[in-house]
């Protein structure tokens, strides 16, 4: 058993304020396109990724968020800037509305950088949060999923984190023959329809060999002694430091809350994979009232073109 520090100052009446999103990888998925921009920049109708993820935080009540980021990065940075030759020209003009899209960007958090360095996984990622963070509970964001803002997993996270005292994960139901993509927990029923004790995690296990289909999505809410475990975790899968390996090490140790698991069933977009990227700008430019009308009449016309 690692020697996980025991923190009596933080406990369930800390409110959390801080997100952390780590965004430092390559986005190989998406060369050429990712060649000079960062993935998370690729918009979503006329938005960044990242920009609904920020929001996402925001919305929860996090309004402190540090970006884990790497090289080649620095267009996530100016994004959430100031522009004031942009600015100034929009108000010349008269522009207001895209004055206004322009100036809610570069306000809407506390924005934080620091760079991950070593490419070495996703808790390595998180690790590099710890100086930041301090000794408070925190959510983690992964960028390539947009969760539909009318569906507030995070805020059910954040409830549930706080009547528990416990790391909080995000689970789906997924494809049994897609479960090897995922980390998968093997879970226990609570008296909350939605919520699960996690008894086990596995990373992308071997096809065949999930233990259910309830996978881990990009949502996290972490007590603080994920940072002491973390440094303590070897290298997994792929010779990266996996969060799966720290998260089963708080799941099973008597001293830390234990993890449990919200059952997610509302929209998730997840725009690390090319043809849902595709489908997520379609469902959400059908659903904007600017866009919609126009776009669902042109599917319509379009669709019985296609040939199998």
């Amino acid at each position: 058993m690692l020697g996980v520090q025991t923190d009596t100052l933080v406990g369930m009446s800390t409110r959390l304020t801080k997100a952390v999103i780590p965004a430092a990888g390559l986005g190989t998925r998406f060369l050429p396109a990712t060649k000079a921009m960062p993935k998370e920049m690729l918009p979503v109708v006329d938005k960044p990724a990242i920009q609904y993820v920020v929001e996402e935080a925001v919305a929860a009540g996090l309004t402190d968020v540090l970006m884990i980021t790497g090289r080649n990065k620095n267009a996530l940075e100016n994004h959430f800037d100031r522009v004031g030759e942009l600015e100034a020209t929009l108000e010349a003009k008269g522009d207001t509305e895209r004055l206004k899209k322009v100036e809610y960007s570069t306000s809407l958090a506390d924005m934080h950088y620091v760079r991950q360095g070593d490419p070495l996984g996703l808790g390595h990622a998180v690790l590099r949060a710890h100086m930041h963070v301090g000794r408070e509970p925190f959510a983690v964001l992964l960028g390539d999923d947009i969760i539909d803002p009318g569906n507030p997993l995070l805020s059910r996270m954040i409830d549930v984190h706080e009547q528990r005292d416990a790391s909080v994960v995000a689970l789906l139901e997924v494809d049994p023959a897609q479960a090897h993509l995922y980390g998968v927990a093997t879970v226990e029923s609570t008296d909350e329809d939605d919520v699960v004790r996690i008894t086990d995690l596995v990373e992308k296990p071997a096809p065949g060999t999930a233990p259910s289909n309830l996978a881990i999505i990009g949502r996290y809410v972490l007590k603080p002694q994920i940072f002491d475990v973390l440094r303590e975790t070897q290298p997994g899968k792929g010779g990266e430091i996996q969060l799966t390996d720290a998260l089963l090490e708080l799941a099973s140790g008597p001293h830390h809350g234990g993890v449990y698991g919200v059952v997610f069933r509302g929209r998730r977009f997840d725009t690390g994979d090319r043809l849902d990227y595709i489908k997520s700008i379609v469902q959400l430019a059908v659903e904007r009232d600017d866009l919609g009308p126009d776009l669902r009449r042109w599917l319509r016309d379009f669709a019985p073109t296609l040939k199998d």
